[in-house]
């Protein structure tokens, strides 16, 4: 790895972890410039804080939600710069791809192959965008929910306009109560998705690979801090189930009321009806790039 390779990896590592440069540098030599790993050894070491979630935000643009009879559809078109973003034919093209992913479903494929109102492709049109504004321009994901079962809702973060920001999130409730008795909660129950980023709704839908690797990380922090380890068990599963309540939707301190969880928020809402979560989605501009 040459020198300016060395001090770029090593730049980024400090910009997503926050260690000195000693460390980052230490890090990316023993991982051979890998961040990922890097990222993960100095977190066994209690170096880098613990987090459900290393990442760093590289991609600007915007998330565009659109809606129609209880369906919605959420796409997250991606720029180089934030200037871009709020560029008017840029927020244009982000709309209509929104409305255009709801009529197929969220269906990237056939989004990119759907006619626009100037009668060529989302694909072609892309493309003259991206000549245009001369920046690389990229439909990164979309999402849809629309069962006639299910009472669903959005939220946008911030607005730039209606339904357009930077943070949009899609949820769905199943319930025997009428929309317009748990349109509040639902509203609220989306602005939590947002503000807390839950990983899951509950611990059984928790990826086992992500419990299995916080495990490790939690054991090999322990081991190193010097801990007994007659006890690192059970300061472990202490901090695996404190993890596993900050991740699960319904597990979470309750943003309006942080002494209840979300669960018993439903629980007293529902009443002697049923109000389930069967679903969330949450776009967060350049998130995981």
């Amino acid at each position: 790895m040459s020198s300016d390779d060395l001090l770029k990896k090593v730049k980024k590592l400090r910009e997503i972890t926050g260690v000195g440069f000693k460390d980052c540098k230490n890090a990316i030599d023993e991982t051979k410039g890998d961040i990922e790993k890097s990222i993960e050894l100095l977190r066994k070491k209690g170096i880098a804080k613990a987090g459900k979630r290393m990442e760093r935000i590289a991609a600007e643009g915007l998330v565009c939600i659109h809606e129609q009879d209880n369906k919605f559809s959420m796409v997250e078109i991606n720029s180089e710069t934030d200037f871009v973003a709020k560029n008017i034919e840029f927020i244009n093209f982000a709309e209509e791809v929104s409305k255009l992913s709801l009529i197929k479903s969220g269906k990237m494929e056939d989004i990119l192959q759907t006619t626009m109102a100037n009668k060529k492709k989302v694909q072609d049109n892309l493309i003259d965008l991206i000549s245009k504004i001369g920046e690389k321009i990229t439909l990164r994901r979309s999402a849809f929910i629309g069962k006639d079962k299910f009472i669903n809702f959005s939220y946008m973060h911030s607005s730039l306009k209606q339904n357009v920001g930077k943070l949009g999130v899609l949820l769905s409730l199943e319930t025997t109560k009428p929309k317009d008795m748990i349109k509040d909660l639902g509203k609220q129950l989306a602005m939590q998705v947002a503000a807390l980023s839950p990983l899951a709704i509950d611990k059984d839908d928790l990826d086992q690979k992500i419990l299995k690797k916080e495990k490790e990380i939690i054991i090999e922090e322990l081991k190193n801090s010097g801990k007994d380890t007659k006890i690192v068990e059970k300061i472990t599963l202490g901090k695996l189930n404190k993890f596993i309540s900050e991740n699960t939707l319904l597990n979470q301190e309750w943003i309006l009321e942080p002494k209840k969880r979300v669960k018993d928020i439903l629980k007293a809402v529902a009443g002697k009806d049923k109000i389930e979560i069967k679903k969330f989605i949450r776009f967060k501009v350049g998130e995981g790039i």
